[in-house]
């Protein structure tokens, strides 16, 4: 593809390390990297097939391996040089990399029926130097569908989960340990004691490094960098954009800023000018672009599965897909970008391109960047093959790429920048765009009315078990006898009716991105919802085809949803939305909850529910889904509970009752789905 401006050469610059991440295509690979330095121990990520030469020469003192979407006994599974198990430092393997470990100790690793997906409660050996100092029972983050089904020779089990499938293994002596799930992330509760018991007991390592140099890294970087160039930055007026800006002020002379917001017609309610105001506001001189229309007749040119040759997609207005809508956007900015430089009469070759990209935009784009061997989750706007070929040109300037949202906000705050820019909430860069699932028919393949069906004996668990239905064995076969008492309890106190939406979102899954069904759940009675928090833990580890779980307000929903509203970006269904997610923003921020919920998605869906398929009324009308969401690494997250401090029931109802007011909407839902296995947004 054609990139006019931007050429060159690349590279930021990591510095070597105490401890070395040895990269198996990890979501969660550069979290890992987080954590450690939280711990102030020093980290580098390189590849799972680096030399144990290398890590012998550089003196790194020990060695994690990371988790990844692939099998150990797939003939294209990661290679890896053996002798790592010679070189006698502390190892960690996590998930993938404790499958590894098994077998290279001569155990054996199979796929199973079972898959353990989501937060989930496992039983520790607390004898284990791994878990010192830690209680039997842990909560945990397991995304798996690969078990351990005989434990190498040496090794010891550490763990098991509820299903008997274990869940960690060790060798003291050697002092070489594995886990079956991820203690990087915020979902293993502990998760950062074990990687203190690590470092510190079993790598005997001293916490000295410290973040203070960080801001001074960005400044010096962005300076060797950019030169005497002039640098570009589009302002999306959110907090990476906000103190990337912040850091090429202190950086760089005025003159060489080219700050640009590019207001793409997707952005929320106002937003623009609220941008553009407390921008100016803190001495960021702003061009100012309305591209509403270039962005929705603009195409980019995509590689698809299957296909060798580059095709050029429809125009945006016209694409379903949501991989193609998020690819179209990034490729139009940069177009717009190059039609800025070219109306200012500079030179291509002397022009940066500066954004606010963070690790875990590149962590779900699977950039090289970052691991060379993750699968794609979603593409950010900010990492598309264009933006690639920028970056291998040496023409992009990226000062946060290596940090995480909340790290992000302790520099703006260090960068002096007002807290209304620091803890705004994030708002992703193709704006309303893929908050809108776009469909032209419903999706309903081959399993989707078993699909239905299981979902039904799920929710109705204790009829379905004694009338022995036939298909009970696909709920009790994946679940816990503690699980199944709980589906007693709740299936004799709650009329529940479980409904397959035929749409599909986003998820994240065994390291693996998912496109999957979305099951929706509404009752009668008042809603209990830590019951359907459960429910919505249980129904994606069942059924591996559905990775969303949704409360649908109002009556028990009678009738199945076998079509769809046909939708596509158009200024009228971006209006309805626009009017949707101002008002649930609006009631957020008048009961003071905003920094209380880490991000509040508002998503449009093509379903219209209550259409009597007697009467064959058409899907005309589509439905709201609010989903407040709560993180600290924005990797993985839980939907607010409502009723918690983050969320009263009241401020959700005041949501729901002037939302159903608006024209044209069927009904509004709720997201039950933690991360994973859904993702943040559903596109």
């Amino acid at each position: 593809m054609n990139s006019n401006i931007f050429l060159g050469t690349t590279e930021n610059g990591l510095r070597h390390d105490k401890i070395v991440i040895l990269d198996a295509g990890a979501q969660y690979g550069k979290v890992i990297d987080r954590k450690v330095r939280e711990l102030l121990v020093e980290s580098d990520i390189l590849p799972l097939d680096t030399p144990a030469a290398t890590i012998r020469n550089n003196g790194y003192r020990g060695i994690i391996i990371s988790g990844g979407p692939n099998s150990v006994y797939a003939e294209d599974a990661p290679s890896y040089d053996p002798d790592l198990f010679k070189l006698k430092i502390p190892m960690l393997g996590i998930c993938y990399g404790m499958q590894l470990i098994n077998k290279e100790f001569g155990g054996t690793v199979l796929k199973t029926d079972v898959r353990e997906d989501g937060q989930q409660n496992i039983e520790i050996e607390t004898s284990c130097p791994l878990f010192s100092r830690l209680s039997r029972t842990q909560s945990v983050l397991l995304t798996h569908g690969d078990s351990v089904e005989r434990v190498g020779d040496t090794l010891k089990v550490g763990g098991w989960s509820t299903n008997r499938i274990v869940t960690a293994v060790y060798n003291e002596v050697l002092r070489i340990y594995g886990v079956q799930f991820h203690p990087e992330v915020d979902l293993t509760i502990n998760g950062k004691q074990m990687l203190s018991n690590f470092l510190y007991e079993i790598c005997e390592l001293t916490p000295n490094f410290t973040m203070g140099s960080r801001k001074e890294e960005c400044i010096r970087y962005i300076r060797e960098k950019v030169g005497n160039n002039k640098v570009l930055l589009l302002v999306s007026g959110g907090v990476d954009s906000s103190v990337c800006a912040a850091l090429l002020r202190r950086a760089l002379h005025p003159n060489q800023i080219i700050a640009v917001h590019v207001d793409n017609g997707f952005m929320r309610k106002n937003e623009s000018e609220k941008v553009e105001r407390s921008l100016r506001d803190i001495g960021i001189d702003l061009i100012v672009r309305k591209e509403g229309y270039t962005f929705l007749k603009g195409t980019t040119q995509v590689k698809r599965a299957g296909q060798y040759s580059v095709v050029e997609t429809p125009m945006l207005c016209q694409t379903y897909n949501p991989e193609e809508k998020r690819k179209i956007i990034g490729d139009i900015f940069v177009k717009v970008t190059n039609d800025v430089v070219a109306e200012l009469k500079l030179k291509p070759e002397e022009v940066l391109l500066a954004q606010g990209t963070l690790r875990p935009d590149l962590i779900e784009s699977a950039s090289n960047m970052v691991s060379t061997n993750a699968e794609t989750i979603k593409t950010h706007h900010n990492d598309t093959d264009l933006i690639r070929e920028l970056r291998n040109a040496g023409r992009v300037v990226e000062p946060l790429c290596d940090f995480h949202k909340d790290e992000v906000r302790d520099l703006g705050n260090d960068l002096g920048l007002p807290p209304e820019l620091v803890e705004r909430q994030p708002f992703p860069g193709p704006g309303l765009a893929i908050r809108v699932l776009c469909a032209e028919e419903a999706y309903m393949e081959k399993d989707y009315s078993e699909t239905q069906v299981i979902a039904r004996v799920i929710v109705d668990y204790k009829n379905k078990l004694q009338k022995n239905h036939a298909l009970i064995n696909r709920v009790t076969g994946a679940t816990s006898e503690a699980e199944q008492k709980d589906l007693l309890r709740i299936s004799a106190n709650s009329q529940i009716q479980a409904t397959l939406l035929p749409i599909r979102s986003v998820g994240v899954q065994g390291d693996k991105r998912s496109y999957s069904y979305v099951v929706g759940l509404s009752t009668s009675q008042e809603p209990n919802w830590q019951d359907l928090l459960f429910l919505a833990k249980i129904i994606p580890r069942i059924l591996h085809n559905v990775n969303r779980v949704c409360y649908i307000f109002g009556d028990p929903v009678q009738y199945l949803v076998t079509d769809i509203t046909h939708t596509n970006l158009n200024t009228v269904v971006l209006s309805q939305l626009r009017q949707a997610d101002a008002i649930a923003n609006e009631i957020i921020m008048q009961a003071g909850l905003y920094r209380k919920i880490s991000q509040m998605p508002v998503v449009l869906i093509p379903v219209h529910f209550d259409r009597d398929p007697i009467n064959r009324t058409p899907s005309c009308r589509r439905s709201v889904v609010l989903r407040p969401f709560i993180t600290n690494d924005f990797m993985t997250g839980i939907p607010a509970e409502p009723g918690s401090l983050q969320l009263p029931v009241q401020v959700l109802n005041q949501m729901v009752r002037d939302i159903s007011k608006l024209d044209g909407i069927s009904r509004v839902l709720y997201d039950l789905t933690a991360k994973p296995p859904g993702t943040t947004e559903w596109e």
